[in-house]
């Protein structure tokens, strides 16, 4: 809402101003009510004089003919303040999951600069902020600059969150949680959500497809939304590790059926029971799925953003479907680690057989040398 009472100040300023005998600059066009706040960096950019614009947008004289603007404009009517009480902002969200790891501590200090004071004693997550603008536009004294930043919120366990971040931007920051990441994935997950902010909702809240809308949005409401999805697109990944022991442990079972017996080695049944068992701690501990919110504990309106969020991406049942089906491997594991420790017996068994035998066929025949020497 700050950046857009901005454009209207620019319009209204130069709407007023006398047009110089030089060849006039571009005019700001005209805004309507609805009109995204995130387009008007693009508005004001286009009111900027030619000789200015050219020069780069890092030059100084063009941001300098934007401050002074923007100071020597007048305030707006009070019917266009009540207009602007109506509007909405839109705010793209993405959550990808890259890697199993991300060394929060290396980006931390690497980008102190930006990085969100915390909030709360967690240290599974760091939260970075960027401007949308140079500096020089953040210092014109815009009431309402939340959202000129770009949000991006970083999970140790591989999820990273970017609020209002364009697609064909998206890859710039993942490539900055790259250099800190381990264990990076064949395919990276992403899924797409959206947050509206809009004052005049008489709730605090309100759910929609694939996006919620609230009456304000703050960097504690962005990191109540970022935990849920950042925990979604990891528990994605997580299930379909499981789905794959449980396709291989059902192609086992076709197999036994038909010819009743099993090639399985030891070895990769205990690489599956590892896999098995790290993905449990994983999805349980690292993932923190049932680890209380403190932002939630504290405030009432940021527990109904959770509460909301974690019914919508089905956390809890898609959990009871990955406790069943690791269930169903473990049940499997416990079967087969039988079969091969009977295999192993049976083995052992044989041998010890084997070596009576021979020892017995020494002592038959010592006796029959000794018997054919004394006669």
């Amino acid at each position: 809402m700050g950046r857009l009472r901005a454009c209207f100040r620019l319009r209204r300023l130069l709407e007023t101003r006398p047009p110089p005998s030089s060849p006039s600059p571009a005019r700001v066009p005209k805004l309507s009510a609805r009109t995204s706040p995130f387009s008007s960096a693009v508005a004001v950019a286009a009111a900027a004089p030619h000789d200015a614009r050219d020069s780069g947008l890092g030059s100084s004289a063009y941001w300098a003919w934007i401050r002074a603007a923007a100071e020597a404009a007048p305030a707006p009517a009070p019917p266009q303040e009540e207009e602007e009480e109506g509007l909405s902002r839109y705010i793209p969200v993405k959550a990808y999951f890259l890697s199993t790891s991300i060394d929060l501590k290396s980006m931390q200090a690497e980008h102190f600069s930006d990085v969100v004071p915390q909030s709360t004693r967690s240290l599974n997550y760091i939260a970075l902020r960027y401007s949308e603008f140079p500096p020089e536009i953040m210092d014109i004294g815009v009431r309402d600059n939340r959202f000129c930043y770009r949000y991006v919120v970083v999970f140790q366990y591989g999820s990273a969150v970017l609020f209002n971040i364009a697609d064909h931007e998206a890859e710039h920051y993942l490539d900055m949680i790259r250099n800190h990441a381990s264990g990076w994935l064949p395919e990276m997950r992403k899924d797409d959500y959206a947050v509206v902010e809009k004052p005049s909702l008489t709730t605090w809240m309100k759910g929609g497809l694939d996006y919620i809308a609230l009456k304000s949005v703050d960097t504690d409401g962005i990191r109540i939304i970022s935990s849920v999805l950042g925990q979604s697109i990891a528990l994605d990944h997580y299930i379909r590790q499981v789905d794959d022991m449980v396709e291989e442990f059902t192609e086992i079972n076709r197999v036994m059926e038909k010819t009743g017996d099993f090639t399985m080695k030891r070895k990769k049944l205990f690489q599956l029971v590892g896999k098995a068992n790290s993905n449990l701690a994983d999805v349980i501990i690292r993932l923190g799925l049932f680890d209380r919110s403190e932002i939630a504990w504290k405030n009432a309106n940021y527990a109904q953003i959770l509460e909301y969020l974690r019914e919508e991406y089905e956390l809890n049942q898609r959990f009871g479907s990955l406790d069943f089906k690791l269930k169903f491997v473990e049940h499997n594991i416990h079967f087969l680690q039988e079969v091969l420790q009977n295999r192993r017996s049976d083995l052992l068994e044989w041998g010890v057989i084997i070596l009576l035998t021979i020892e017995i066929v020494i002592s038959l025949y010592e006796i029959i040398k000794d018997s054919s020497m004394m006669s």
